[in-house]
């Protein structure tokens, strides 16, 4: 037995096997779910087939890294996301998981919105922004004038 993932991670791929296998001996999803205890919608279980064929039709195909985690963003919650930043490339992380609690019912952190983002380019750019031309006379009026770099430093004639 494969000691490299957890043994519920294990078994969890192994229930998912025995469900795949008798749905294809004709027995109903809904069935074989109480069964064995476990929540599959139809579309999960298309993926699930996919997965186990790519995987050589082996329970070790089925495992999928998270290790039991929630998996809390679907594909067409990414996409909605994706669309919402494009459209409005001045929403912030918090205004985003607001509107995403309020339309899919989920509690997603901010930074997990930011992450999902920076994968797709659409995040904002880090650090403080550039000074406006308001904020650069503004200073050149405190100042008397432009801001020089070595502006006070004394160069005396040569002789």
């Amino acid at each position: 037995m494969d000691q490299s993932h957890p043994q519920v991670v294990i078994e969890k791929a192994q229930r998912l096997e025995q469900l795949l296998q008798r749905v294809e001996q004709g027995k109903s999803l809904a069935e074989v779910c109480a069964e064995l205890e476990i929540e599959v919608t139809p579309e999960r279980l298309t993926t699930l087939q996919e997965k186990y064929e790519a995987g050589g039709r082996s329970w070790e195909g089925l495992i999928d890294g998270r290790y039991g985690r929630q998996q809390s963003v679907t594909s067409e919650m990414k996409e909605w996301l994706y669309e919402r930043k494009r459209q409005d490339k001045t929403l912030t992380g918090p205004e985003l998981v607001q509107e995403l609690e309020e339309r899919f019912k989920v509690k997603i952190s901010v930074g997990h919105v930011n992450h999902l983002l920076r994968q797709v380019s659409l995040s904002r750019q880090t650090g403080r922004p550039p000074k406006t031309g308001e904020k650069k006379e503004a200073e050149e009026v405190k100042t008397g004038g432009p801001v020089v770099d070595n502006a006070g430093i004394f160069f005396p004639g040569g002789s």
